[in-house]
């Protein structure tokens, strides 16, 4: 009875298991790299690069369980009219690579492959757009690289500690061994079920775009390695904060916060509404109404914020372009 039982549960975590490798082979190919590589540390980092090269850079950050789509659906056309924007996949994010080891969950060893993106593409400064969980990375870039960032706009921005910490399913998809188990084999099956409403919940009170499924890639983050560095993020983040919240004051860079005062996920009173008091000559603005995804509810809004954050990234008429719009990439295919 015990073998047939073993048995049993290995017919079945092995099916399971091969169900998660064919749907992530699958994910993979309804959503391939939409842009360029380039190497950082020796891992590839995946980027989307539009508009003017000689414009005033913006670098578009996404937030937790995402890639570089959902910010370039919102705000990447737009601002391209007039900026040049590079939007990155986070490291184990859509089609970046990530290092081992827990470090490379903390924002502040993310921000160094932000850095070292910029560096390959020959940009000085820019402004940082980090919504969500990537509020806290465009802080940790601003703290500690700060001559790279000319300003912040932090959309929804997770940036002090929380109560009651994160979902059971992020604490037990960062486990060493158990974790691997779980994603390699639960994850996908049950997650694609749940897509759907998790996009509705960010989305909500607001309804998500009705093609904003298919052309985000929201699915990719159920790929087990995607999950498990997610989750990772996830599961660290708030030791993190506890740490970097209290720096905040140190900040002198030209800060705008955006917020959804209906946001559920990223609380205001929590997040925006503290940090807007630490940054000297911060300025909050908060959508009445609104929930986790600001720059989808009143994209018009947030690009014109940011594109008043860039003017001093804007070449002069008739000049040159300034030194931060370099013009050669390094990229791998």
């Amino acid at each position: 009875m015990l073998i047939a039982g073993l048995v049993a549960i290995a017919v079945i975590v092995g099916g399971l298991a091969a169900y998660s490798a064919s749907r992530t082979a699958r994910l993979s190919e309804l959503h391939p790299p939409a842009g360029n590589f380039t190497r950082v540390d020796g891992l590839r980092m995946h980027y989307v690069q539009l508009g003017h090269r000689r414009a005033a850079p913006v670098v578009l950050l996404h937030g937790a369980s995402g890639n570089l789509n959902d910010p370039m659906m919102a705000l990447g056309e737009r601002l391209a009219e007039t900026k040049r924007v590079i939007a990155i996949d986070r490291p184990g994010h859509g089609w970046s690579e990530r290092a081992d080891g827990p470090q490379s969950a903390l924002p502040s060893d993310q921000a160094r492959y932000v850095i070292g993106v910029l560096d390959n593409l020959k940009i000085d400064r820019a402004v940082i757009v980090g919504h969500s969980w990537s509020g806290a990375l465009a802080l940790s870039l601003a703290l500690d690289h700060p001559d790279r960032v000319a300003g912040l706009m932090l959309l929804a921005p997770a940036s002090h500690p929380w109560p009651g910490g994160v979902r059971w399913y992020y604490t037990l998809a960062s486990l060493p061994a158990l974790g691997h188990l779980f994603t390699q084999t639960l994850v996908l099956p049950f997650g694609e079920l749940m897509v759907r409403p998790a996009v509705r919940r960010s989305f909500a009170p607001q309804e998500p775009p009705s093609d904003y499924l298919p052309n985000s890639g929201a699915a990719l983050v159920l790929r087990p390695p995607d999950f498990r560095a997610n989750a990772t993020d996830m599961a660290r983040l708030l030791d993190f904060l506890v740490d970097q919240a209290p720096r905040y004051a140190e900040l002198s860079v030209p800060t705008v916060i955006i917020t959804g005062n209906a946001d559920k996920t990223v609380a205001p009173r929590i997040h925006s509404r503290p940090l807007a008091g630490q940054i000297a000559g911060a300025r909050l603005i908060e959508f009445d109404g609104v929930g986790h995804m600001p720059h989808h509810a009143d994209p018009d809004r947030v690009v014109a914020e940011i594109k008043q954050l860039a003017v001093e990234l804007d070449p002069p008429i008739g000049g040159k372009g300034p030194k931060t719009a370099g013009t050669d990439d390094t990229t791998v295919q």
